[in-house]
């Protein structure tokens, strides 16, 4: 019969066997253990909503919305049978994220703290480092070309000294004649690395050079600048905050293990020699 050759069939009749062979080795008036609880309670159920909504830019319908429930719950039967059966030792990967997920319990109390306006004052003054804005130039720019004469550069730069238009001056380059104020990075993204330190420099509205970029010579004037400065606090409030808050996250990460580790006797192939 073809019913017989079907492997669901087979599947179905193992199942059967097995289930029997337990039912006749199970001894008589053994006791079932009573089932475990798994409460999925509001807050479960509203974290589900807002990671959904996050996710699909809506809210789940109420089919989604029991879908989601019924997913938690199989999840969470099969997690604790893996662990029963001792799934999550050995294994690196889960490992792994358990631990990322006791420092994350440490970063929640971090982010949930609201510091003090001097508490961040001092931090941004003991960091200062991290927030300091870079120094910033200006400057218009000519370019003589890959390989200019001296002739040619004492020529141009003659012009220009002596008033010309300085925009006739040089050779045709689609780099910009002019940059407004821009941190070094932003100038040698534009002109090559090292540009940036070569007109830092030079004097303020004079037109000196010749330097090198990484497309050639040119004759620099320095328009503008603006020296690094350490803004005010309430200017960076937000990105001062999240920094501390990151800090003392490590903080007290690393606080938490420290007093975790002191309950525990810890046995290395190294204290083993050293008690020899």
């Amino acid at each position: 019969m073809r019913v017989l050759k079907d492997p669901l069939f087979h599947f179905l009749l193992i199942g059967c066997g097995i289930f029997g062979w337990f039912f006749l080795v199970a001894p008589e008036g053994e006791v079932v253990p009573p089932a475990e609880t798994i409460i999925v309670d509001q807050d479960d159920v509203d974290l589900l909503v807002a990671r959904f909504t996050d996710s699909w830019k809506r809210p789940p319908t109420d089919t989604e919305r029991q879908a989601l429930i019924e997913a938690l719950i199989r999840e969470e039967i099969l997690v604790r049978e893996a662990r029963k059966l001792g799934l999550d030792r050995g294994d690196q990967v889960i490992r792994a994220r358990l631990a990322q997920k006791m420092d994350f319990l440490t970063d929640a109390i971090a982010s949930s703290v609201e510091p003090e306006t001097d508490v961040l004052q001092a931090y941004l003054e003991q960091n200062a480092e991290r927030f300091t804005t870079p120094r910033l130039i200006a400057f218009d720019q000519v370019f003589l070309g890959e390989a200019p004469t001296p002739a040619d550069i004492e020529s141009a730069l003659a012009k220009l000294r002596a008033g010309e238009d300085w925009t006739d001056v040089g050779a045709r380059t689609l780099l910009p004649l002019s940059l407004p104020l821009a941190a070094a990075r932003s100038v040698d993204a534009a002109f090559g690395y090292g540009f940036s330190g070569a007109v830092n420099q030079l004097k303020l509205g004079e037109w000196e050079g010749p330097i090198q970029s990484g497309y050639g010579l040119h004759l620099v004037r320095v328009t503008d600048t603006q020296p690094a400065k350490l803004p005010k606090l309430e200017d960076i409030h937000d990105a001062v905050l999240l920094e501390w808050r990151r800090d003392t996250g490590e903080e007290l990460a690393q606080a938490q293990f420290e007093d975790l580790a002191a309950t525990y006797q810890i046995v290395t192939p190294e204290t083993e020699k050293a008690q020899e």
